[in-house]
């Protein structure tokens, strides 16, 4: 039993530093999550941007493109008014036929028709072909402007973009210092952790020389010949043969998350932390604190022994008991798997009793 108590107590060690390095733990997983979501938001910032970027440059060339349209319209206009004014100048300066002789030149009536009709022809198509050029001018003008709105909203957008993308990735910066900082904090409580274990480890050898001393004492003052029975002449308690296995089997499961209904370890509650861990050998309870207590057979508090099933608030919580005073369960929602000291705090005020699974 002793072998036994000191084997628990050993494989309890590690939950001494469980507590805050679980709980960093977590916290670095958390920052970690928030790291990814961030890397997802800058890729689709990353996206916006470049899309920004292809809106600008398309505007940027439809600019290009307009420019050199109205630098044809302009030299169409500059050649039509050119053209129009020496044919103006021909027409001031060359002696022109009266509408007499346009009437006598002509040798027929059909001629004389031919004749005013392409003298009035001319002086249309000359108002239409400035008409025409003005118009094309004007259109082009007015697409410039319209770009150049367009580009200023365009830049605006852009900006607003890349203000947002260097938003996402200084706070991505910033996650990734911090889960740096807390991994430093993690590796100095595990070595505070081990430090721990160690001075632990040897004072538990201590307790168990002491101990091993004690009951070669109480053995060479029995009586020759006495029977296995306490002081008020009960039967002594029959040994757990689980008692070691079960509690190397549940302590195996520290710093697993408290999953309500959980049985299976991606998860415990109180009692499927208990009912998992006797199933791995071979025993078979119920997923119920209340209804594990009818199992077993009743252990004082004074002779609790590693493997034996501790009750709370109730039946209401069900823990194993480790030996040491301490007892491994599975808390609450958002805990996890931990070692709790059976004489203090909640523990001593709502304990109930105990079973031994035989």
């Amino acid at each position: 039993m002793l072998a036994v108590s000191l084997a628990a107590l050993i494989v309890a060690l590690p939950a001494l530093g469980g507590g805050p390095i679980a709980a960093k733990r977590a916290e670095a997983q958390e920052v970690f999550n928030e790291i990814q979501q961030l890397d997802q938001n800058l890729g689709r910032a990353d996206e916006q941007v470049d899309l920004a970027d292809i809106r600008l440059a398309h505007v940027q060339y439809e600019q290009r493109v307009n420019r050199g349209e109205l630098i044809v319209a302009r030299a169409n206009l500059a050649r039509s008014q050119k053209m129009i004014a020496q044919r103006l100048v021909s027409l001031y300066t060359t002696p022109q036929p009266s509408t007499l002789e346009m009437i006598l030149g002509a040798t027929s009536l059909s001629g004389l028709l031919t004749r005013i009709d392409n003298a009035d022809r001319l002086s249309s198509l000359d108002g239409q072909v400035i008409a025409q050029v003005e118009t094309f001018k004007t259109a082009v003008q007015r697409d410039a402007h319209d770009l150049a709105s367009e580009q200023t909203e365009d830049n605006h957008l852009l900006a607003g973009r890349r203000y947002v993308r260097l938003t996402i990735a200084n706070e991505l910066a910033e996650r990734q210092s911090l889960l740096v900082s807390i991994h430093s904090e993690i590796a100095t409580l595990e070595a505070q952790a081990q430090a721990e274990q160690l001075r632990l480890q040897q004072q538990a050898q201590e307790q168990e020389q002491a101990a091993q001393a004690a009951q070669l004492s109480a053995v060479q003052n029995q009586t020759v010949g006495a029977t296995a029975a306490t002081p008020e002449g009960a039967s002594a308690l029959p040994a757990s043969p689980y008692g070691s296995q079960v509690v190397g089997i549940a302590m195996s499961f520290l710093g697993t998350p408290y999953v309500w209904g959980g049985a299976a370890p991606g998860g415990f509650d109180c009692s499927g932390l208990v009912m998992y861990s006797f199933a791995q050998l071979g025993v078979s309870l119920p997923h119920s604190s209340y209804a594990m207590w009818d199992y077993g057979i009743p252990v004082p508090e004074d002779q609790l022994e590693p493997g034996d099933l501790v009750f709370f608030e109730d039946l209401g919580h069900v823990g194993l008991y480790i030996g040491g005073g301490e007892y491994v369960n599975a808390p609450y929602t958002g805990s996890v798997v931990s070692v709790a000291s059976l004489d203090t705090g909640w523990s001593a005020a709502n304990y109930v009793g105990a079973r031994r699974i035989t």
